[in-house]
């Protein structure tokens, strides 16, 4: 039988992508490395070399490529500095657009919807992608227990918000700004799963003295679904915000969801190091962005700006006693070539925060783990083994709570804990509430939205 070996597939890869996939000399960092590799018809390494020697039937009839959760571990590990996840995404892109069909439906039907009502919308609806991928995949009552329980908290927007979007102009000239105002970019859950985030969020910042400055028609960024499926459209969606934030005179825009704020440095990133590509997306948003924000995750923001210190003085109420496991997820800290961290693996920012606040951060091994992110509505079962790993984990370190900081984070470990095999709950809460409560805060810590009830727990320590 004849061999055939092709370059074809590497060539398109590296013009599409810029990624050389014959840099890669298997050392199998990336496959050890991946949270998902159980999971995996073919590992991380497998797909590359299949990429080197053209062997394309068999990397398009895989479905790594379509379960893959963008964690980015691999490329963060890659020594050769390959960017295997995007490599991933040029794969399930290119498979949409030549008709391929998809190896597992179900997240390629995610992308579309997720797409579909943002290009109409201008933001996610979280209420009608829950409803309308269960109706698809002919799951009716699916989560419908869980769907119950999160109307009970408040956590569902029963309405879309309707962004009406506009075309940001050259000419326009920004407003002078007082030194303590910051953009501030909420993201789609803030507004309705993840209030609770949005309310602590702002409580804190103002006791801080911080003025947040957020523009009325800043659309998604695209999360997970947009650079699956089109990398132009990755980078556009969170520069046409960028670009809002550059009209408003603001010096920094501040992030508290790891996902936009992965999205909107690697989007400036992109068009900093490609002129074509900036040259395109200035064309298409009719505005020339000038690149002139700092990007920062609000944890970076809280920490690096304010200062422990400063927040150390505005602690009225210690959160002494409270054991604290730190969950940073994938996308705040990886790959740092984006995020700019200097410790992507074990991050500690929120640990010294924690500590500011007089809490107790322990030392344990999943802070950065992957808890199955966007893939909540595709691969339930994965995700809540890959969540339920985490509580395990958090709880056997000794510790009472979890402190996250991104909305994806916080749906899986806190929203779905009722559905996972675990030996019992664990509080998971934002950093923010955690914040608000120390300013002496409760009601701005908006506790009752968490699907896992904190408050006996703090009642207990003396903490309410």
């Amino acid at each position: 039988m004849e061999t055939k070996l092709s370059t074809d597939l590497a060539e398109r890869i590296r013009e599409a992508t810029g990624e050389n996939v014959f840099l890669c000399y298997h050392c199998m960092k990336c496959t050890s490395g991946c949270p998902l590799m159980e999971h995996f018809d073919m590992a991380p390494n497998q797909i590359m070399r299949a990429a080197q020697l053209g062997m394309e039937d068999l990397i398009f009839e895989s479905k790594s490529p379509w379960l893959c959760a963008s964690c980015q571990t691999c490329t963060t590990r890659c020594p050769q500095g390959i960017d295997i996840a995007r490599v991933m995404d040029f794969i399930v892109g290119e498979a949409m657009a030549r008709g391929i069909k998809p190896k597992v439906p179900e997240v390629a039907l995610f992308n579309k919807v997720f797409l579909r009502d943002v290009d109409i919308l201008g933001r996610s609806y979280e209420l009608g992608l829950m409803v309308e991928m269960n109706m698809r995949t002919k799951k009716p009552f699916k989560d419908v227990d869980l769907g119950l329980d999160m109307i009970k908290h408040g956590k569902i927007a029963f309405l879309p918000s309707v962004i009406r979007k506009r075309k940001p102009k050259s000419e326009v000239i920004p407003p002078e700004r007082e030194a303590n105002e910051v953009g501030y970019y909420p993201g789609c859950s803030l507004h309705s799963l993840a209030k609770e985030f949005n309310i602590s969020a702002l409580a804190t910042l103002e006791a801080l003295d911080r003025k947040p400055v957020e523009p009325k028609d800043w659309i998604c960024c695209g999360s997970s679904p947009a650079h699956r499926v089109d990398h132009k459209l990755s980078v556009q969606m969170p520069l046409e915000s960028l670009a809002l934030y550059e009209m408003e005179g603001v010096s920094e825009v501040t992030l508290p969801c790891a996902m936009c704020f992965n999205r909107f440095k690697s989007a400036a990133r992109e068009v900093r190091l490609d002129p074509e590509l900036k040259q395109e997306m200035d064309q298409e948003l009719g505005y020339e962005y000038q690149d002139s924000l700092a990007i920062s995750s609000l944890l970076d923001y809280v920490v690096e700006n304010v200062g422990l210190e400063a927040i150390a003085e505005k602690v009225k109420k210690p959160l002494a006693g409270l054991k604290i496991a730190c969950y940073y997820g994938c996308l705040l800290t990886r790959p740092p070539e984006i995020t700019e961290s200097k410790e992507p693996e074990y991050p500690m920012a929120m640990d010294r925060l924690m500590k500011a606040l007089g809490a107790e951060p322990i030392d344990w091994d999943r802070k950065v783990s992957c808890c199955g992110a966007s893939l909540s509505l595709t691969a339930t079962d994965i995700v809540l083994e890959m969540s339920a790993e985490i509580i395990e984990n958090a709880r056997a370190r000794g510790a009472d709570l979890v402190a996250v900081a991104c909305p994806m984070c916080h749906a899986n470990i806190d929203g779905r804990q009722s559905q996972m095999d675990i030996t019992e709950p664990v509080p998971a809460l934002y950093f923010t509430q955690l914040m608000a409560l120390a300013f002496g805060m409760p009601e701005e810590a908006a506790l009752k939205f968490n699907m896992v009830d904190a408050r006996p727990l703090l009642k207990e320590r003396g903490l309410l």
